[in-house]
């Protein structure tokens, strides 16, 4: 329940609760940083980086470093945007492991201004390090612009005054964002941003689309008890299983074209190698295609 102390799904285990209890304001910034989120933060990142190396681009270690030095703390901010602006939602939100927000304004009397002072601090630390990153030639412009980019858009997905999880439009928007743009920041990160960059994580976008429909679909009661219009809210189950039927295989239909050249790009834009190492998740898209809507759990 809303603001007890009861032991939730989400809840770490050990000392966790005696660190809530007594260090309360500490235990809620650490939780709703969402460490788990930021370390696929960081994985999608490498996935960037690897992009541009693969192509041609040096793994330079300064440059690497100075483009997390920028995105963990960016990562940061928006989560902790997101769980002031979700507050509300997440209060009625019966939690999952992937769905419902952290809880941990949920778990403790600490106010929510707290996380949103925390989202503006951390949100700067970002800028300046990308700033400084930029000045001593460690960053190239691009990535400075699209993590920009990205730290806008990510507080826009629930904070005013576009607020686009709330107008039916943070499926798509969180799919251009994490699969699209994060990939992109790392490959810019390296100087190694182009149109191939590009083209090689649109399949992992489409994924990521599917993820998103999967884990707004838990909390479509609180959140259209509080006025967020997610697609969840917005469409009936059987058009969602449609919606995510067309993403997986849009995922896998951009990912052989881009194998097999069809789409008029060099046939070398994603290897062989990783097509391959990619097929043996379609069983699993497929189980999540037919059973999208008809579980609690995503």
């Amino acid at each position: 329940m809303a603001g007890g102390r009861s032991r939730s799904v989400t809840d770490p285990p050990g000392d966790a609760p005696v660190v809530r209890d007594r260090a309360p304001r500490t235990w809620t910034l650490w939780t709703a940083s969402r460490p788990a989120q930021i370390a696929l933060v960081v994985a999608v990142y490498a996935l960037g980086v690897a992009v541009a190396v693969a192509h041609g681009s040096p793994l330079a270690g300064r440059r690497v470093l100075a483009g997390l030095a920028a995105l963990v703390p960016t990562a940061a901010g928006v989560h902790y945007a997101n769980e002031y602006a979700d507050r509300d939602t997440d209060a009625l939100s019966d939690r999952t492991p992937f769905s419902g927000g952290s809880g941990a304004l949920q778990a403790t009397d600490v106010p929510a201004s707290v996380v949103l002072h925390a989202a503006a601090v951390a949100l700067t630390l970002g800028g300046a390090a990308a700033a400084v990153g930029v000045a001593t030639g460690a960053l190239p412009r691009p990535a400075a612009w699209i993590l920009a980019v990205g730290a806008l858009g990510g507080v826009q997905y629930s904070l005013p005054p576009l607020a686009f999880a709330r107008r039916g439009l943070g499926e798509l928007g969180n799919a251009a964002l994490g699969g699209v743009a994060l990939p992109c920041y790392g490959a810019a990160a390296v100087g190694g941003l182009d149109h191939t960059a590009v083209l090689t994580v649109v399949p992992f976008g489409w994924f990521v689309l599917a993820n998103m429909l999967e884990t707004q679909w838990p909390d479509r009661y609180a959140d259209a008890d509080v006025g967020k219009d997610t697609l969840a809210v917005r469409w009936r189950p059987r058009r969602l299983r449609v919606a995510y039927a067309a993403a997986v295989l849009a995922g896998f239909g951009t990912l052989l074209a881009l194998t097999m050249g069809v789409t008029g790009a060099t046939p070398d834009v994603v290897p062989w190698l990783v097509t391959l190492a990619t097929l043996p998740a379609m069983p699993l898209f497929a189980w999540g295609t037919v059973r999208f809507t008809r579980r609690r759990v995503p």
